[in-house]
């Protein structure tokens, strides 16, 4: 598995891409707005860096409670890999906790991505390399 990007949660998309633009980081297209999520996502990108900010737009979205406890901050790293099923299955019988199964992304062309925790490194999330047919 290979690091894709390092996932942002914001509350205002637009002030943190503002932000990050200030820094280096240019847009790689449009807002998406993932219904099934409730959130608005925007991937940047600086070199061979990619962020995606993630900014809930309904109080009961995926990460509504966390966005209040936290604020904006980072909140998980993303891993690209070959075989999401079998990373699962490989991750959670070493500890981890499946938080979200694997599911189509809007953001990221459909492609299936899954959420999974380690008390020990906190959440990650994991993205097939290719969509499904």
């Amino acid at each position: 598995m290979t690091v894709h990007h390092v996932g942002y949660l914001v509350r205002y998309l637009e002030r943190a891409a503002k932000t990050f633009e200030a820094l280096g980081y240019v847009p790689q297209g449009d807002v998406t707005r993932d219904e099934s999520r409730k959130v608005d996502i925007l991937f940047m990108e600086n070199g061979d860096t990619v962020i995606e900010l993630v900014s809930p737009y309904a109080a009961d979205s995926a990460v509504g409670s966390l966005s209040k406890r936290i604020g904006s901050a980072p909140y998980h790293i993303c891993y690209e890999t070959d075989e999401i099923e079998k990373e699962i299955s490989r991750l959670t019988a070493s500890g981890y906790v499946l938080t979200q199964e694997a599911m189509p992304a809007p953001a990221i062309g459909g492609r299936r991505v899954a959420f999974l925790l380690n008390p020990a490194i906190g959440l990650i999330e994991l993205v097939e390399k290719q969509a499904q047919r």
